[in-house]
């Protein structure tokens, strides 16, 4: 396995970065700033990280791809494109978005038609486009899982993959984002053992956080630091290891480098009691 997050250092040199990841324990890595269009530091970033032997895991490129003003769908179409050639590039293991929202509000916003035929329709148009237009070589394009869009379940991510026929789509897992309910929520084993029984062979990079429950009716749910909520860190960690290949575990939506260090020391501890290790 392989554990990643964001590292803070003042600095932006390839090396120094790929070194930094390195000493605080990690594997893993976001894809560092960079356009595509700089294909020097695009290459001296892979061969940094490659010496370090830290995976990039993603290039996240974080927009609409349902906004319902058509001149701006485009338009971030273009930029998953271009977010895509630069993973393939990199040496990324995949580019990651959501599928999306028709909330003309928010870019991830909940919408009634965000679950209907018609957004699995545009989803799947999408996503073909992204992988048609690139074709990438080496990298994988993926749609994280969210608790109000597609995919909302690994059931609903088995109809993605199987309507979208790309071999270069993959499975971007973030398990915490699928508790949207009370079921969900006290059972949270089960609901990883669900993803990896399903969707296990298409995984190619996870998320982690955390969640809790609060008593505010009708019913709250809150990202948390990692350690603080209920999520079954020894079951992700288990079935993560389980996996003949490296799938990187990428914590995010911390708030600032003392909570990182707090979650990745946790994570450690989870995995020091089930004696697995990370690379």
């Amino acid at each position: 396995m392989r554990l990643g997050g964001p590292v803070f250092v003042d600095t932006q040199d390839p090396v120094e970065l790929a070194q930094a990841h390195r000493k605080v324990g990690y594997g893993a890595a976001y894809c560092p700033k960079v356009s595509i269009e700089d294909k020097d530091r695009i290459r001296a970033i892979r061969d940094a990280f490659a010496k370090e032997r830290v995976l990039i895991a993603e290039v996240g490129v974080w927009c609409n791809m349902m906004d319902p003003d058509e001149t701006k769908r485009r338009e971030n179409l273009q930029r998953v494109c271009e977010g895509m050639a630069l993973a393939d590039e990199v040496g990324a293991l995949c580019c990651v978005d959501i599928a999306g929202s028709f909330s003309p509000d928010l870019w991830y916003g909940a919408h009634p038609k965000n679950l209907t035929g018609e957004a699995l329709d545009l989803a799947v148009e999408n996503a073909r486009h992204v992988i048609d237009s690139v074709k990438p070589k080496r990298s994988a394009f993926s749609i994280e899982t969210m608790p109000w869009a597609i995919p909302d379940s690994p059931d609903s991510y088995l109809q993605l993959i199987r309507a979208i026929d790309r071999p270069a789509f993959r499975v971007h897992l973030d398990p915490v984002n699928l508790v949207n309910c009370p079921q969900r929520y006290y059972h949270t084993g089960e609901l990883l053992d669900e993803c990896f029984d399903k969707l296990g062979e298409w995984i190619v990079s996870c998320h982690a956080k955390d969640v809790r429950m609060g008593e505010e009716l009708t019913m709250y749910l809150k990202e948390v630091r990692i350690g603080l909520g209920v999520f079954d860190y020894r079951k992700y960690l288990t079935r993560l290891s389980q996996h003949n290949r490296d799938i990187p575990l990428m914590m995010e939506h911390m708030n600032g480098e003392e909570e990182y260090d707090l979650a990745r020391q946790h994570i450690q501890q989870v995995a020091g009691q089930l004696r697995l290790q990370f690379d």
